[in-house]
C-alpha cells in the first residue's frame, strides 16, 4: 500500500485497491515486487485511480495476464474510472474487456481505424449459485483470508459457484439462544474480486436466514464484523445493514489465546424487515 502513493491517505488507497479487486488483506501487506502478474497490473490500476491525472494512456491494456483475470479487473476499474473525473485510454490488443470497461468510445485499427462511439448496454452480468456445503471446502480459501481461526462448531458454510468453479465462501454460526446468526470468514477468491459479488453474495444469505431458510427454520438476523476498510465503507452505504459498533483501537487483552488479535473491528447487523 506503501507503495501506491507514498504519504497518501490510507482510506483513499485502500478504497482504490478494492475498487480494482485487489482487496484482501494478505494482498494489501505484499510489497509490489512479490504481487503477481495480475495482482500487479491491478495494482497499478489503483496508482492511477489514486492519482486521477487529466489524461492518462495506458498500452498493452490487460495483454499479459490471464483473460478472465483481465475482464473481471476492466469491469472494476471501469466502474471506478467514472466516479471521477479525467479521462483514460485503453490500447490493448484484446477486444475481449470492450463489454466489462464500457468504454465512450472505441478505435479498431483491425478494421482499417473504424470509429464507434459507445453502445448503451449493460456490462456482462455474472450468475453464481450458492451451494450449502461443509467445512472441507474453507482450506482453498483460508490463505485469502487474514485471520487464522479455529474450527467453527455447528456452522453452515456456503459457497458460491460460477459456472462450476468455488469463487466465494462464507459461514454462519449460530450464537446462543438461537436470537441470531454470526457470519464470518467471507472470501472472494483473489481473481474474481472487483465484480461486486462479495457484498452481493452476503446479502443474499443474510435474506436467507432473516426468513428461516435454515437448519432449525427460524428466522434470524445476521451479525457481521470486519476489519477491511472497504467492506465497512461498502456495508454503511447498504441500506439493509446498520452499523452497530466501532472499535477502532484494540485494548490489551490477558492472556491473548489462539485467534487473540489486535485489530480495528467493525460490526453490522442486517435489518431488513426488523422494526
Amino acid at each position: 500500500m506503501d507503495e501506491i502513493t507514498p504519504g497518501g491517505s490510507f482510506d483513499a488507497v485502500t478504497a482504490a485497491l478494492s475498487a480494482v479487486g485487489l482487496g484482501s488483506v494478505p494482498s494489501l501487506l505484499r510489497p509490489y515486487a512479490a504481487l503477481s502478474t495480475g495482482e500487479k497490473f491491478r495494482a497499478d490500476l489503483a496508482r492511477v485511480l489514486c492519482e486521477r491525472p487529466g489524461l492518462f494512456v495506458m498500452d498493452e491494456f490487460t495483454s499479459a495476464i490471464d483473460r478472465r483475470v483481465a475482464t473481471i479487473a476492466a469491469g472494476a476499474f471501469g466502474k471506478a474510472w467514472r466516479r471521477g473525473p479525467g479521462q483514460f485510454v485503453a490500447v490493448a490488443c484484446h477486444d475481449d474487456v470492450e463489454d466489462w470497461l464500457q468504454p465512450d468510445w472505441v478505435i479498431d485499427t483491425g478494421r482499417g481505424g473504424e470509429f464507434a462511439w459507445r453502445r448503451l448496454r449493460r456490462c456482462p452480468s455474472l450468475e453464481v449459485e450458492i451451494h450449502q456445503t461443509d467445512d472441507s471446502h474453507w482450506p482453498a480459501f483460508e490463505p485469502h483470508y487474514y485471520l487464522k481461526l479455529n474450527p467453527m462448531p455447528n456452522s453452515a458454510y456456503y459457497v458460491g459457484r460460477v459456472n462450476g468453479e468455488d469463487v466465494a465462501h462464507v459461514a454462519f454460526s449460530p450464537r446462543p439462544g438461537l436470537t441470531e446468526i454470526r457470519a464470518s470468514r467471507l472470501v472472494v477468491m483473489p481473481e474474481w474480486q472487483g465484480a461486486g459479488i462479495g457484498l452481493r453474495f452476503l446479502n443474499e444469505l443474510a435474506a436467507l436466514w432473516r426468513r428461516g431458510v435454515n437448519r432449525w427454520d427460524r428466522p434470524m438476523p445476521t451479525l457481521f464484523h470486519t476489519s477491511h476498510p472497504g467492506l465497512a465503507a461498502a456495508l454503511r452505504r447498504d441500506p439493509l445493514w446498520a452499523q452497530t459498533s466501532a472499535a477502532l483501537h484494540s485494548a490489551t487483552k490477558k492472556p491473548l489465546k489462539y485467534g487473540g488479535h489486535f485489530r480495528p473491528v467493525q460490526g453490522f447487523r442486517y435489518i431488513e424487515g426488523m422494526e
